[in-house]
């Protein structure tokens, strides 16, 4: 897959408003219930499995506590959560919202696919708008670290983003396998 750098930049927000929001929300709040802001679609433990979600909220406090944040910054950080922890639940409620849609449309005989089209696009757009919410907020806090922290950030990121490369890869050969393993089966089985 071809990466320009606008991806690549998108990518590197989003993981640095998941590592930055990981840790105030491990510090602060118990983990979110299964399915909640900061889980992936149907994982449940966060991306990755269980037990991913602790490790990745460990290692983002581990970060906070390596910034050494002045007040300024600090409260940035504690702006950035808050917005990071309001639209998570908008988007918890947004997609609670579509399912009870969907759940409406399956007892009916024949199914509205326009409506559901519609009901989807308009959750997807409400979304987009509260990521890039999500997403000003750890960058306005980013860019209020100076470069030593700054630093320590990108060495966080390219850390986090050599595992998730190699849990891609990872997953790619199970993937690999399976089809394999599937294509070799006898018809039948």
């Amino acid at each position: 897959m071809y990466k320009t750098p606008l991806r690549l930049l998108a990518i590197a927000a989003a993981s640095l408003a998941l590592t930055f929001g990981a840790t105030a929300a491990h510090a602060q709040t118990p983990p979110p219930p299964a399915g909640g802001p900061g889980m992936m679609h149907g994982h449940h433990g966060g991306p990755g499995g269980p037990g991913m979600h602790g490790d990745f909220m460990m290692a983002a406090k581990k970060l906070h506590d390596k910034l050494n944040l002045n007040a300024t910054q600090e409260k940035q950080w504690q702006a950035a959560v808050d917005t990071m922890k309001q639209n998570g639940e908008a988007m918890h409620r947004n997609h609670e919202q579509l399912k009870q849609q969907f759940d409406a449309q399956k007892n009916q005989p024949i199914l509205d696919l326009s409506a559901m089209h519609n009901a989807h696009q308009q959750i997807d757009q409400q979304d987009a708008q509260l990521r890039e919410q999500t997403a000003q907020a750890w960058l306005t806090f980013y860019n209020g670290l100076n470069d030593q922290q700054k630093t320590t950030v990108s060495a966080a990121l390219k850390e986090h983003f050599a595992k998730m490369e190699q849990r891609h890869e990872r997953m790619r050969e199970r993937w690999e396998q399976h089809e394999k393993g599937a294509a070799s089966a006898p018809a039948g089985q």
